[in-house]
């Protein structure tokens, strides 16, 4: 859920985040709570503490992640078009067509495993880090303990639950590097710890990741045909249904769209039970969907139906403006190819 601040809450971040970063210490090793987690780690996995108490000695808190976390100074009402024109512009279109065209093999092996179409895949690695690009700089160790010890507490309406799963997920990159025989210091990372290709947490790298290549080692971040099946499994392993429909186009007004819309994107009602409510869309099918509103400020709502496998897309980034983000840059994609 994105949170807007006003200029006065965001000024009170930017306080508490200055306090917080001149208050800590060195290296986390001395801190309780880091101290508490390398027992925790010790005792469930039997991770070596005093190699752990090494690790952690020799990282600093990274402002910089902090910061990203921190809502914008000046939030913006969201705005669809130009969500939508960030990523489905020429160059994600050139770059996608010649990855497409690069990896075709390997797309069509794990499209005809899984069921998802290959444009899908295209987009989604397109949509996460333009094909490689940008994958992140950040050491991914660094970066969860900042989040996971330091998250903003000026954020309090998700404070204790991003740091919980903050602290989950370098638990389990921990676990990752270990299996892969990594030093986890190496690993290389968004923000907010998101490996490779695809910008797959260290969760879903140990869930969903596959050595596709067969060359002995999962790598999401040098090797195209493992990032290409391991995007192809996740969305099958969350419900992805073959030849299913994705979104489809509808008109929507009335007083009891506003309720319609509070009972979220899970599809849940036919076309035929969703006209009750004010929506029309002539030409979908008659399978469960959900309204998704697409908000421009001064502009009318653009309004779909969203199915199942739009409901998928949304399992790898909870933003509806995201999975529709997607869907629109693999229809483009598709229309493009050959």
């Amino acid at each position: 859920m994105t949170l807007f601040f006003r200029p006065l809450a965001f000024c009170c971040a930017i306080i508490l985040l200055n306090a917080n970063t001149a208050g800590a210490t060195a290296s986390y090793a001395r801190r309780p709570e880091v101290q508490t987690f390398i027992a925790e780690m010790h005792d469930k996995y039997g991770f070596d503490r005093a190699r752990l108490k090494r690790d952690f000695s020799r990282i600093k808190p990274l402002p910089a992640v902090i910061r990203a976390v921190l809502p914008p100074r000046d939030p913006a009402i969201r705005s669809w078009q130009e969500y939508r024109a960030r990523y489905v512009e020429a160059q994600r279109i050139a770059l996608g067509l010649r990855f497409w065209r690069e990896n075709q093999a390997a797309l069509a092996v794990s499209s005809a495993q899984s069921g998802v179409p290959e444009e899908i895949i295209v987009a989604i690695i397109g949509v996460e880090t333009i094909y490689g690009r940008y994958t992140g700089q950040f050491g991914a160790f660094a970066a969860l303990t900042t989040l996971a010890f330091d998250y903003p507490n000026a954020i309090p309406e998700t404070a204790p639950a991003r740091a919980a799963l903050f602290r989950h997920e370098l638990e389990e990159l921990l676990l990752l590097a270990r299996e892969s025989q990594r030093n986890p210091l190496s690993i290389k990372g968004s923000y907010a710890g998101a490996l490779g290709l695809p910008q797959f947490l260290p969760s879903s790298v140990r869930l969903y990741a596959i050595d596709s290549d067969h060359d002995g080692i999962i790598d999401l971040e040098n090797s195209p045909t493992d990032a290409i099946a391991s995007v192809a499994n996740f969305l099958q392993q969350h419900g992805w249904k073959k030849d299913g429909p994705i979104v489809a186009n509808a008109q929507a007004e009335g007083d009891k769209i506003a309720d319609l819309l509070k009972q979220g994107i899970a599809p849940r009602l036919t076309p035929t039970e969703l006209a009750d409510y004010g929506v029309t869309c002539p030409d979908a099918p008659a399978a469960p969907a959900a309204l998704i509103d697409l908000v421009t400020p001064q502009q009318a709502t653009e309004y779909r139906l969203g199915f199942n496998n739009f409901f998928v897309l949304t399992r790898y980034n909870r933003s509806s403006f995201y999975a529709m983000a997607v869907n629109d840059l693999a229809e483009t994609l598709r229309r493009a190819y050959r």
